[in-house]
């Protein structure tokens, strides 16, 4: 690269090319390639080494905090360079500037593009994140200095030589400090406000109207539609989610720990993961896998503990029912008093056909308890007496940084669980074991500090307070001031519940979590103190919670465990639902074909094939995925009642001797059998036949099954519902799988990540892992140093920061 004189004016009209000059002045130079560089405890300083091995997995090593930042955005804009440049389009608000009007991703949904900038334009508030991640610890800020100057470097060392989805588009620009924060924040509130971004977009004041006569109470919601509503949103059995099992000495072959983690979530976009090895002499040793830009390890492993995480069912923001003035429903009453709502005039820049730019405007209001928001088939509408505001806990949140951090140190779970102090962790559970033996489950999350008896003291109208047991929306009365969330004084962060008031355990045995609440963590011997209802309930809403206990009961009872046998039953893909289920359709099948009609006895012939699992050879899995996708709603379906002293087990079977069910049942299974037949497969077709991911080498067969079947190793598509003209094309689920267990010298793992390494298509890493996956092979991973060398795939990589 020919350099460029400080100061000087570059000719190139691209905002790479500035950004080239910049680096110019204030980089060592390119990056060094190095055949056997020294380890890292030699390193020059500020010099970051960065060795891969099979899969594109790097292995980075610096002196400092700051460095091995530096190190890791460089490598990962390597893999991902194109999505992280789109990406910093969304957070800075200028979606709709580059690219029209067309959709994007925000969080976990696709919205217009003008949605997404107005949305960010009315969340994100630079000054109070800068103050936010002020009170960070100092290594967490050098983290963040060094990622944002290590991804700025890429782009300068690249630059006019990106890959093809994203050179010399004018839209590719460097990553500011404000614009890293804006990221991380957005992925702490796509479960909270983030998911409720046109519900607070659409919410307008009404007419003014002057009589008591029209000041009418909220009417009564249809809960089944609010619980449709929120599921639609993403916040009520949200499609990322996750299994993971830590198995303490009692149950162990070597009596040390071991752990399964095997998150679900999307396999394009932001929240992909991508895998690294991370080691700062003298400070930690990491392995494992990340999302969201944050250069650290976020599930995974080290010399003595090996830890992941499932999404919890803590709730992450409350909403606040409020009693509006008469003749003026832009101001709110408090104890009695008025407050006005506060307007704010936001304007985006929209692309239109011809290339122009036009500005468009929008004004939000907010109140002392957030912005106004509406969701009308929840019931939440703004009306000339009420409206309705959110609340969202983990706005600002800079301390999930310093948890990861942490983790990364821990010699034991019990330093994990104190790292979890800080209450940084914004969405999921932690389950985590060690080298001596030892399980963990913690849900400490960020959760609104509201217990039960402030829900029944501050119960909003009637209708709105349905909506917690309806639809899972917390709905607190907005017109008392001590209806807030409570805020103890000596409360690591004031207005959260606090560690002492989450539910954590800490076994020999086992513990799990599935994506349900605390309750089930060892059910049902692990016993709890009261816990704030925000927190969990004892309600199991997932078939995969009821598959993990009793899968873990079986391996138990088999013996003592080793990871192979844990890497088995994972992916067994045993389908609990078809297990409970199937032997009542076909028993009917063969006692009653009359009342079946010819598309229901055809189905019931497929269906004889399958044996009750979503491996590649089972035959008929995608006929019984369409028909229960069906027969699931109707009422009363099961012969076997939900049995408190049985949960795991119940219910069950099919209620074939009330005709109205069975009538219902036939129904589904003929319906699943025309949808089925009219994509153009056969009904008894193996799996491997039907259930695709697409590559740049053409469709890869995958194994698994959705959630509504009950299967482990969840497989999913989060745009579609069911079988299409491409089949069960998979999108979503199993992403970076792990065991970690331990010996003498410390971790032994298997992972892989089931995308591969890069987003990029045109990359050797972008779907090499998928086959391995669908082969079911778990590579280990090189840990030790020696190991990593021996490992080494090419010269490694030499990075001097300025």
């Amino acid at each position: 690269m020919n350099p460029i004189p400080c100061g000087a004016r570059p000719a190139a009209p691209l905002v790479l090319a500035a950004v080239a000059a910049l680096a110019a002045c204030s980089s060592p130079g390119t990056p060094t390639p190095t055949g056997a560089a020294a380890p890292a405890a030699a390193l020059p300083e500020r010099t970051a080494r960065i060795v891969r091995t099979a899969h594109g997995v790097p292995h980075i090593s610096a002196p400092d905090l700051q460095t091995l930042a530096y190190g890791v955005a460089y490598a990962h804009a390597q893999d991902n360079v194109c999505m992280t440049a789109n990406h910093l389009v969304t957070v800075r608000g200028e979606r709709a500037r580059w690219f029209g009007a067309a959709s994007g991703l925000l969080g976990l949904r696709m919205l217009p593009n003008e949605q997404i900038d107005f949305f960010v334009a009315a969340h994100m508030d630079d000054a109070a994140l800068e103050r936010a991640w002020a009170a960070a610890s100092a290594d967490a800020q050098a983290l963040a200095q060094g990622y944002v100057a290590g991804y700025n470097r890429f782009l300068a060392d690249r630059a006019g030589a990106l890959p093809a989805a994203c050179n010399g588009q004018p839209w590719v620009q460097p990553m500011t400090l404000a614009q890293w924060r804006r990221m991380i924040e957005l992925s702490a509130v796509q479960a909270g406000i983030g998911a409720l971004a046109d519900a607070v977009l659409a919410a307008r004041p009404p007419a003014p109207v002057a009589s008591p006569a029209s000041h009418t109470a909220p009417a009564p919601v249809d809960l089944t539609d609010a619980a449709a509503a929120v599921h639609a949103l993403g916040l009520a059995d949200p499609p990322i989610g996750s299994n993971a099992w830590a198995f303490g000495r009692d149950t162990t072959a070597d009596g040390r720990g071991l752990l399964l983690g095997n998150p679900h979530f999307p396999w394009q976009g932001v929240n992909r993961f991508w895998q690294m090895h991370l080691t700062v002499p003298g400070r930690f040793d990491v392995m494992g896998a990340g999302v969201a830009h944050l250069p650290l390890v976020q599930i995974g492993f080290n010399r003595d503990v090996a830890w992941s995480h499932t999404v919890s069912t803590g709730k992450r923001f409350t909403l606040h029912e409020l009693a509006l003035q008469l003749g003026s429903p832009t101001t709110y009453l408090v104890d009695g008093r008025p407050h006005p709502m506060t307007p704010r005039t936001l304007k985006i820049g929209v692309r239109q056909a011809d290339g122009s730019v036009v500005d468009r405007q929008h004004t939000l209001w907010s109140t002392r308890w957030g912005p106004v928001l509406v969701l009308p088939r929840a019931g939440l509408h703004w009306t000339a007496s009420t409206a309705y505001a959110v609340q969202d806990a983990n706005t600002g949140n800079a301390r999930a940084a310093d948890t990861w951090l942490g983790f990364a140190g821990a010699r034991s779970v019990m330093q994990l669980r104190d790292a979890l102090r800080n209450l940084g962790l914004p969405w999921v559970n932690t389950i985590a074991a060690d080298r001596d033996g030892r399980a963990l489950y913690a849900d400490v999350s960020v959760v609104p500090d509201v217990d039960a008896a402030q829900l029944q003291r501050c119960a909003p109208s009637k209708p709105a307070a349905a909506l917690l047991g309806g639809a899972g929306l917390v709905v607190l009365d907005g017109s008392r001031a001590d209806c807030g969330w409570r805020r103890e004084p000596l409360a690591a962060v004031p207005g959260l519940t606090p560690i002492e008031r989450m539910p954590i355990a800490l076994r020999s045995d086992w513990v799990h979590n599935s994506n349900d609440s605390f309750v089930y963590t060892h059910w049902p011997r692990q016993r709890w103190d009261v816990i704030s209802p925000l927190v969990g309930d004892p309600i199991i809403r997932r078939p995969r919670t009821r598959a993990g206990l009793l899968e873990i009961r079986d391996l138990v009872e088999r013996g003592k465990l080793t990871p192979t046998a844990v890497q088995q039953q994972l992916f067994a893909n045993q389908s609990l639902i078809g297990r409970l289920v199937l032997p009542d359709l076909l028993a009917a099948c063969a006692a009653a074909p009359g009342p079946a009609s010819p598309d229901a006895r055809d189905g019931c012939a497929a269906l004889r094939q399958w044996d009750t699992t979503t491996n590649l050879d089972a035959r008929g899995a995608h006929l019984f995925s369409e028909f229960w996708r069906t027969a699931v709603a109707i009422p009363g379906v099961h012969r076997v009642p939900f049995d408190l002293q049985r949960r795991a087990e119940t219910p069950a079977g099919l209620q074939m001797a009330d005709p109205a069910v069975a009538a219902q049942v036939w129904a589904a299974l003929a319906g699943a059998v025309q949808k089925v037949r009219g994509f153009g497969f056969a009904l008894d077709a193996p799996l491997w036949a039907v259930q695709v991911t697409p590559s740049p080498a053409g469709p890869v067969a995958v194994h698994g099954g959705d959630e509504h079947l009950g299967v482990l190793n969840k497989i999913s598509a989060l745009a579609t519902n069911g079988i299409g003209a491409q089949g069960l094309v998979t999108d979503h689920g199993t992403s970076y799988v792990q065991t970690v267990g331990f010996d003498a010298r410390g971790p032994v793992a298997h992972a892989l990540l089931t995308y591969g390494q890069s987003s990029d298509p045109a990359s050797p890493h972008a779907v090499d892992q998928l086959r391995l996956y669908a082969r079911k092979q778990w590579p280990a991973l090189p840990f030790h140093a020696a190991d990593v060398e021996r490992a080494r795939v090419g010269d490694a990589l030499l990075l001097q920061r300025p």
